[in-house]
């Protein structure tokens, strides 16, 4: 009798088993393919255009459009500072830090911010953090919020000047 109760549960187990491998036959396997993701050519990070992509009038993706003239008073202004990371279809600026001669203890970080298409204030977004030295290390400090909106006016006067370059050399 425990002869025959281990015979039916190894042949149910069996049939369990072979139920399972049958099953499992059917399914298909597929390799994932990898999806591609254009990389900016400047910073090597993902997001940006397609090289060949550039002159297409429209464009679709996850890229932030940029008005070319914020972009270039942008670099103009923070070409004082070494550039850190500089994202040309992002529109974002990174500076290293920079310390100035006359505040030897004091250095501040720029990041510029180009917001839109359009030439307006709202466009253009400065961020500067500061730090100060206390004991040979470097402390946090904050942002300076005047310096940044000074910052965003020039980019501003730079962008209309490049633009009124354009437009008198155009109309000669």
């Amino acid at each position: 009798m425990l002869k025959s109760k281990k015979c039916k549960n190894s042949l149910s187990s069996s049939l369990a088993i072979i139920i399972f491998l049958a099953a499992c036959s059917n399914t298909e396997i597929t390799q994932q393919k990898e999806e591609f993701h254009p990389v900016s050519f400047l910073t090597g990070k993902p997001g940006g255009t397609k090289m060949i992509d550039i002159n297409k009038k429209e464009q679709s993706g996850d890229n932030m459009p940029i008005n070319a003239l914020l972009w270039r008073a942008a670099l103009d202004i923070a070409s004082f500072v070494p550039l850190d990371d500089v994202d040309t279809f992002g529109g974002s600026i990174v500076t290293e830090w920079y310390q100035s001669a006359d505040k030897p203890n004091q250095r501040v970080k720029l990041t510029f911010f180009i917001l839109d298409l359009e030439l307006r204030s709202d466009a253009v977004k400065v961020h500067v953090y500061t730090q100060e030295k206390l004991d040979n290390n470097w402390v946090d400090t904050g942002q300076d919020e005047q310096l940044a909106r000074k910052l965003e006016g020039l980019v501003l006067t730079r962008a209309r000047e490049i633009r009124a370059t354009s437009i008198s050399e155009t109309t000669k």
